[in-house]
């Protein structure tokens, strides 16, 4: 098997499986309870948090364990909305965000009557930060940016969208950062919100964390208990909140290696697509992550192509898997200003520390070979 869909989700790390399974057979308790048992599951927990508040270098009571990177994008930027709209009810984001922070958006917009900035990109899905500014204006509660575009890996200028920010102090800063965990420096310094999750980095699916400013309220999406610091409702999934620290400990370590490890996958990799007649390549090297690489094949449905490789136990993506069902372009590349052919025939590969050359050969063999038997079938 080829997997190149990382960006989807990760394996499982084999030493957070076996803590993970220790812990379910061991403290299956409510970390709520009253008793010993209870007492000391919810220990755990709160152990779990004290080591990732000093990974981040913020305070413990500043992180609050969610299901998914999804439902803490869903709770910065509505929390957030829901608290301050009486100082305004207009909020900034990007055309081409996750469909967790597009989607609240336009609810927010639909429904309770906010008013919603889509900043427009251009052919390399960077934003403009000019427009940024512009675009602020006096009733301007919450700006929300990613920091890495989770479909072709554009990588946002973080430090240059909190200087222009920060100069507004009722302004909120929200980074949904769930791409760049583990593969970029995180500094959540003039960041009042931020959302992770453990599966993009060899974690647990259900696990998820929202970074919160002590600075910052939020109206909780979820009422029911005292949990996660009463924003959040709920008996806690303790086991998986126990080994995200764990996790990404294990992420991090030999950070810099993998790095490059990466960075030479991606470089081999544009250097085989490029050999394949026809191609276009729509990440571009010069301001994308090199865990992903996005390209177009012109003239075929990249579904058909998706599945004529899975034949072949080679695992890619036509775009985010949360929107991976419907059958339209993709939102993210009809923003990019590219020709239709190239925008409705794109592709995702997407790498990890277990992506080797070997794997790159073989994909792109069958790539070859699926574009040359396919076009028969045009």
């Amino acid at each position: 098997m080829i997997y190149l869909d990382y960006v989807a989700t990760t394996p499982l790390n084999s030493e957070v499986l076996t803590t993970y399974h220790n812990l379910l057979e061991n403290y299956f308790y409510n970390a709520d309870s009253a008793y010993d048992k209870g007492i000391e599951i919810n220990r755990l927990m709160e152990h779990s948090r004290k080591l990732l508040s000093e990974t981040f270098k913020v305070k413990e009571d500043e992180l609050i364990f969610t299901s998914c990177g999804s439902e803490a994008n869903n709770l910065a930027i509505k929390g957030t909305a829901f608290q301050y709209q009486n100082r305004g009810k207009h909020i900034i984001t990007t055309a081409i965000e996750h469909s967790s922070v597009y989607e609240s958006c336009k609810e927010l917009e639909k429904v309770f009557g906010f008013e919603v900035t889509y900043l427009k990109v251009d052919k390399k899905g960077r934003i403009s930060l000019q427009e940024l500014q512009d675009s602020i204006r006096d009733d301007t509660i919450l700006v929300s940016i990613m920091y890495v575009n989770n479909e072709i890996g554009v990588i946002n200028p973080i430090e240059d969208i909190k200087r222009i920010v920060k100069k507004h102090d009722k302004i909120k800063l929200h980074f949904d950062m769930v791409q760049a965990l583990g593969k970029l420096p995180i500094d959540l310094n003039d960041v009042d919100l931020a959302s992770f999750s453990a599966h993009k980095i060899y974690g647990l699916k259900g696990s998820g964390l929202l970074f919160k400013r002590r600075s910052t309220t939020l109206v909780p999406l979820i009422n029911g208990g005292q949990q996660e610091f009463g924003l959040r409702g709920g008996t806690s999934n303790a086991c998986t909140n126990i080994v995200f620290a764990k996790t990404l400990r294990l992420a991090l370590e030999d950070f810099d290696n993998k790095v490059q490890h990466i960075k030479k996958i991606n470089e081999y990799a544009r250097h085989c697509l490029k050999q394949i007649p026809g191609i276009v390549i729509n990440s571009d090297e010069s301001c994308c992550i090199t865990t992903i690489l996005n390209f177009s094949c012109p003239g075929y449905k990249p579904e058909v192509i998706l599945h004529d490789l899975e034949t072949k136990e080679i695992y890619l993506s036509t775009r985010s898997a949360c929107s991976s069902k419907t059958s339209n372009v993709s939102r993210v590349m009809a923003q990019l200003h590219l020709d239709d052919a190239v925008a409705s025939s794109a592709l995702r590969i997407s790498f990890g520390e277990h992506t080797s050359k070997e794997d790159i050969d073989q994909f792109c063999y069958y790539l070859e070979e699926s574009l040359v038997k396919l076009k028969k079938q045009r």
